[in-house]
């Protein structure tokens, strides 16, 4: 039975596909436990709507009917991509190295997020002097970078985290994103791709070319999709892939940012159906293709403000909505403790 984590210096392609057999599930007794004491709480029944079903989730992989949130980590990877030099991204590649220096300075809009919701934040910095391969002329990865990226990645789960949220920065990794999931789902290259960091036009289209031309390129690895995630991914997408794998050996609860982070996620759920069943979305991005891939997800997002930022940052909000399901599961009085009817709520 596979269920080391793998190293980054001995990891395979093959060794991280054996994990799947193996994924660990919701603990059903507590989550029934978590319910029950849902069912004695000062409200009726269900008026909680989706907070109710958040903290019986948080109950359900954490393993005990009071969850705890106590200790959220966001985790920002950021890698280059070669791509990038063919224009796809209203910016250069050397601004992913500029805005980890902001993050690291306490500058990005990450670090007043994560600050507000009392999270740790921890930025990794994926190879940023050495791009991945223009995947249009080749993977971008061979399998062994991928491998060794996702175990990076799951290196980078502690244990003891209540909740962790993932984010990305990465010039031109929206186009990475349309790659994958152009590849993994089918449909035409425009289904896929979006404006990205705002382009549009010409470069739109110059965008949605080389997501189809990378795509034909790779078409041999059709139903394998960790071979995909390497021909087509990037180091900081393989590293969250690999981090919310981790996760889930370690039934830590998850909360997904954007397209970017969606579409690392996608290569688990291509692997397995049910391997993000410890994962939320936390918002929908307005990077067009994301409310489609999370329907593929069968993801509600938690929020829907028009964000498109990425760096973990509606991922990093939506702590805020845990948190709130949270506190009302485990510090609301019960009818005995308050001495309420049990009939008196449900009557307004």
């Amino acid at each position: 039975m596979v269920t080391e984590t793998p190293t980054p210096e001995t990891a395979s392609l093959s060794e991280i596909a054996g994990l799947f057999a193996h994924l660990p599930t919701a603990d059903e007794a507590a989550a029934e436990a978590a319910r029950a004491h849902q069912g004695q709480l000062t409200k009726p029944a269900g008026s909680l709507g989706r907070l109710e079903d958040i903290a019986v989730w948080m109950a359900s992989w954490q393993g005990q009917a009071k969850p705890r949130l106590e200790r959220p980590m966001i985790a920002v990877f950021a890698g280059n991509h070669g791509v990038a030099r063919r224009g796809v991204s209203a910016f250069p590649m050397e601004v992913t190295n500029q805005m980890v220096r902001n993050f690291i300075d306490g500058g990005g809009a990450i670090n007043q997020i994560a600050q507000l919701q009392d999270a740790e934040l921890r930025v990794y910095e994926m190879a940023l002097e050495e791009p991945t391969e223009d995947f249009v002329d080749g993977p971008a990865l061979d399998d062994s970078e991928c491998a060794r990226a996702m175990a990076f990645g799951m290196m980078a789960i502690e244990e003891r985290l209540d909740l962790v949220c993932f984010g990305e920065m990465g010039i031109g990794n929206t186009t990475s994103a349309a790659a994958l999931c152009h590849a993994l789902y089918g449909g035409s290259a425009a289904d896929w791709t979006g404006p990205g960091t705002g382009v549009s036009g010409a470069a739109l289209t110059r965008k949605t070319e080389v997501v189809a031309a990378a795509v034909a390129r790779h078409a041999d690895r059709q139903g394998d999709p960790l071979r995909i995630l390497a021909a087509l991914g990037g180091h900081e997408i393989a590293a969250i892939a690999g981090a919310i794998l981790a996760c889930r050996m370690a039934r830590t609860p998850v909360l997904l940012d954007g397209y970017v982070a969606s579409a690392a996620a996608a290569v688990l759920h291509a692997m397995a159906p049910g391997a993000l069943d410890h994962c939320l979305a936390a918002h929908c991005s307005a990077e067009p293709a994301h409310r489609a891939l999370l329907a593929r997800l069968d993801k509600a997002p938690l929020l829907d403000l028009g964000m498109r930022l990425g760096e973990g940052s509606g991922a990093g909000l939506a702590i805020g909505v845990v948190r709130a399901a949270v506190a009302c599961h485990n510090d609301m009085a019960t009818f005995e403790t308050a001495g309420v009817s049990a009939g008196g709520p449900g009557d307004r």
